[in-house]
């Protein structure tokens, strides 16, 4: 797959180095939305004032230091604080990678990680306002929904994730599709081996459908995450025939793709949630995205050739 062949490319020291060292604040701006929380705030408010909800990531993965790990637990603090001094807790929820918060740490890490998601949660509630639970590789699944069933404990409205190009997702999401829980789908941005994950893009499609109706036809609350307009027009049709009104399920688009889109569903009624990234460790965020679609990836190097 074209995914798959991008992020291989892109772990090569090398490729690191020339994208890191190339890409300016302009190129990366596209889908990052600052370094530092004070960056992001302006994006931020911009989006609420265009009538659209926000998630916001702040980006790091992988972290091996417990430091870093506590590190990412309070900027997300602060960053609920903030949101709350500015009245804009309404409007914006938070999304957190389990891996920033020590997931992969040894020998305690899904404990620490847990303890790190569970002070966030806690934050998130006094600010009035609610987290996610991004889904990262297939191998932390099993452990990201174990801690999500225990936060989900004392706090009942913590989102999950599924990603459709995993074959265990149809089971997870029949799972997940109950009463008050929030479910975002996606269609998987990692490279997965074919033992896990379709590969094929038809495939891949066909189980976001799949998974698409078991989560609009339950009593959950569905989060259509997709840029593939086939997908918006499918969930929407799904939504009438189960006699979904427009607040009980929502749109998500990631920061800086099909922008007109996102305002155009906002327009409609729709929920539209925009998932804003910041941070200065954006690379795997920012390569994945180039990743995902070829029009990304063409962006980014015309504008490369242009400098």
């Amino acid at each position: 797959m074209f995914s798959s062949s991008v992020l291989a490319v892109t772990h090569h020291p090398q490729v690191r180095r020339l994208v890191t060292n190339s890409a300016s604040r302009r190129l990366v701006g596209r889908f990052v939305a600052g370094d530092d929380l004070a960056t992001a705030m302006d994006p931020i408010r911009t989006l609420v004032e265009r009538d659209l909800l926000v998630t916001v990531d702040h980006l790091g993965e992988d972290v091996t230091d417990a430091a870093d790990a506590m590190a990412t637990r309070e900027a997300y603090v602060a960053l609920l604080d903030r949101l709350d001094d500015l009245g804009l807790a309404h409007a914006v929820e938070v999304s957190v990678k389990l891996s920033a918060v020590g997931q992969a740490l040894p020998g305690d890490g899904g404990r620490i990680a847990l303890d790190h998601a569970a002070a966030i949660c806690a934050a998130a509630a006094r600010a009035g306002t609610t987290v996610t639970l991004d889904m990262e590789d297939h191998t932390t699944v099993d452990s990201t929904l174990e801690i999500l069933g225990t936060l989900r404990r004392e706090h009942p409205w913590v989102g999950a994730v599924l990603q459709s190009a995993l074959r265990r997702t149809e089971a997870d999401a029949a799972d997940l599709a109950r009463a008050g829980s929030r479910v975002r789908l996606v269609k998987g941005a990692y490279a997965e081996p074919a033992s896990v994950a379709h590969t094929a893009k038809a495939e891949v499609d066909e189980a976001y459908l799949r998974c698409l109706r078991i989560l609009i036809s339950g009593p959950g609350y569905p989060m259509v995450a997709t840029h593939d307009l086939r997908m918006v027009e499918a969930a929407r049709a799904m939504a009438v025939v189960h006699g979904r009104s427009a607040d009980d399920h929502e749109y998500q688009m990631l920061y800086g793709i099909r922008t007109t889109e996102q305002d155009r569903i906002a327009a409609s009624g729709d929920r539209m949630r925009v998932y804003l990234p910041y941070g200065a460790d954006w690379y795997g965020y920012f390569t994945r995205r180039l990743a995902e679609r070829p029009a990304n990836l063409a962006f980014f190097l015309r504008s490369l050739l242009s400098r």
